[in-house]
């Protein structure tokens, strides 16, 4: 069913009707999440990436020194002064065990972009202490975003209904969720409220089994 004065011409272009079915297909999975989980499919040669391989020289003076009780990598390239606000935030948060910025690290999500097949790579991962203890913390995906450009929905849907979904459903690789921050002053309310979040979800699932 066509709305908003669509002419059906519109769906000739190739580009616009993929971005359609795209849109289609994710609220479809959406509508399915918890019945019918989806399944992930690893990179066959490389399924797990880890911060021991990260090595690596630069010459770009933009870049925050971590603290080494929260990031194995004494650097982070920065890409914007939002990014730097962000670890500031990350290591003093009393929540955070670790951090890390996803440069060289090997971490890409595919997803599709109208006709165009594409890869994501996320900004941070940042393991939070969500209540379950330090042997199951939260690993946290998270965006930085100044403008946030179309494809940004695209990505952002992609992780929400497919990434995380996905590789929660292994049950081989943690416990897994993303966070998208767009303003530099709010990230630490935000990042108060996504954790406060996950711990909401996480009580009312214990809730709901006991009913």
């Amino acid at each position: 069913m066509r709305k908003g004065r669509t002419y059906p011409a519109l769906l000739i272009y190739q580009e616009l009707a993929d971005m359609a079915c795209n849109k289609i297909t994710a609220a479809i999975t959406r509508k399915f999440v918890g019945e019918r989980p989806i399944k992930a499919l690893l990179d066959p040669y490389n399924p797990i990436g880890s911060t021991a391989h990260v090595r690596f020289n630069t010459s770009r003076t933009d870049r925050w020194e971590t603290d080494a009780r929260r990031c194995r990598i004494n650097w982070v390239v920065l890409d914007s002064d939002w990014e730097a606000e962000f670890c500031r935030v990350a290591e003093a948060h009393p929540r955070v065990r670790a951090y890390v910025k996803n440069h060289n690290l090997g971490l890409e999500v595919p997803y599709r972009y109208g006709s165009e097949t594409r890869k994501y790579l996320p900004d941070f991962i940042v393991l939070v202490d969500d209540g379950h203890g330090e042997d199951d913390l939260l690993h946290l995906v998270v965006e930085i975003k100044g403008y946030r450009r179309e494809d940004a929905k695209e990505k952002k849907s992609t992780m929400e209904m497919y990434w995380v979904p996905g590789v929660n459903h292994l049950g081989t690789h943690g416990r897994w969720a993303f966070a998208e921050f767009t303003e530099v002053y709010q990230i630490e309310a935000d990042f108060e409220a996504k954790i406060r979040d996950e711990f909401d979800q996480m009580i009312n699932h214990v809730v709901a089994e006991k009913d």
